[in-house]
């Protein structure tokens, strides 16, 4: 199959959220530009180390003048906009700042089967590659993107409370502690 390039530049909406019930949750990363909305699935460690890579650069950015701290989009706590479609599985995240046009770029890639078996040196086929892993790629301003950060650490974090023993997620019945030699705890 052909590769897929989803490209939104200033999306109208850029979000972390979820499907599911917590412990039972998928996580997406999704943009919306009028009636185009793109969803990609990823890892919930991977919006946590999103969200907290992003917040170190536009800190970084912030120190130098670029990206003032002031600049913040309005609160964003709706649900993802239906219908959720997973457009495809995120294998990488890459996150950069255009200096030039003063934007935020956020690509995720398709995962692919054995990547985890590839050499880390190996180069992504150019966006022209008709045969490379599907792409969904964001430009920000610095704005949004700490609204996307402000809303990611929410989504993260409203999962399961940790267990005060061992740290584990503990579900709504409890779970099987460790630290407990294995009694049950909830």
């Amino acid at each position: 199959m052909p590769r897929r390039l989803y490209v939104f530049d200033l999306p109208e909406r850029f979000v972390a959220g979820t499907v599911g019930q917590p412990g039972n949750r998928t996580f997406f990363l999704q943009a919306r530009h009028g009636p185009r909305v793109t969803s990609v699935v990823l890892e919930k460690v991977q919006v946590a180390v999103l969200a907290d890579r992003l917040a170190q650069l536009l800190d970084e950015l912030d120190g130098r003048g670029l990206a003032p701290a002031t600049a913040v989009a309005e609160d964003d706590s709706r649900p993802l906009d239906e219908p959720v479609i997973e457009a495809f599985r995120a294998g990488t995240l890459t996150l950069g700042w255009d200096g030039d046009d003063e934007r935020i770029l956020v690509e995720a890639r398709e995962q692919v089967e054995g990547e985890q078996d590839e050499e880390e040196d190996t180069e992504d086929p150019p966006d022209d590659d008709p045969e490379g892993p599907d792409v969904f790629r964001v430009r920000l301003s610095t704005a949004a993107a700490r609204a996307f950060v402000e809303r990611a650490v929410r989504v993260v974090g409203a999962g399961r409370p940790p267990c005060p023993l061992c740290g584990q997620p503990l579900d709504p019945q409890g779970h099987i502690c460790p630290r407990r030699n294995g009694h049950y705890v909830n």
